[in-house]
Order: C-alpha cells, then sequence, then structure tokens
C-alpha cells in the first residue's frame, strides 16, 4: 500500500468520524456522500488515476469545499494527503 494511499485511508476515517457523529440529522446525508468521494480517492490511487478524478482540482475542491469549511477536524488528513501526492510530483 502506497503513502498516498494509506493517506486516503486516515481521510476516509476521519470523514466517518464527522458522518457518525451527525448520524440521525440531515447533514449526515451529504457527509456521506464526501465519504463516497473519499473512497473514490482511494479507489484511485490504487489504480494510479488519481490525477484524472481531480482533474486539476484540489482534495478539498473535490470534497467540497463548504463541507471541509464545516468540517475542520478533516483538514489535517487532507493536508496529509494534498502534501504526499505533491512529494510524488
Amino acid at each position: 500500500m502506497s503513502t498516498i494511499e494509506k493517506s486516503a485511508g486516515k481521510l476516509i476515517s476521519a470523514i466517518q468520524k464527522e458522518w457518525g457523529n451527525e448520524a440521525g440529522e440531515l447533514c449526515a446525508d451529504e457527509s456521506e456522500d464526501v465519504m463516497g468521494k473519499a473512497h473514490d480517492i482511494l479507489q484511485a490511487c490504487k489504480k494510479n488515476e488519481l490525477s484524472q478524478l481531480l482533474n486539476g482540482k484540489s482534495i478539498t475542491a473535490y470534497l467540497g469545499t463548504v463541507w471541509v469549511e464545516h468540517h475542520q477536524s478533516v483538514k489535517p488528513a487532507i493536508i496529509k494527503i494534498e502534501s504526499d501526492i505533491s512529494a510524488t510530483l
């Protein structure tokens, strides 16, 4: 498993925690969608297709800037995966 894949897994975990905290609330649906996008990131990493998936967007933009701004606890995981991506370029 690559470093980026590990970081993607940690991003998924951070989003899952937010989603779990919102269980039963209307906003949980949006968090579930964001978690799906994080799984797409992981799958793209495994297939070496991350740049195609992101299509020039940052991880934050791909997940949804507004959602990320409202869920600050996921920012360290985003910073880590973006750092790992930069290190491979």
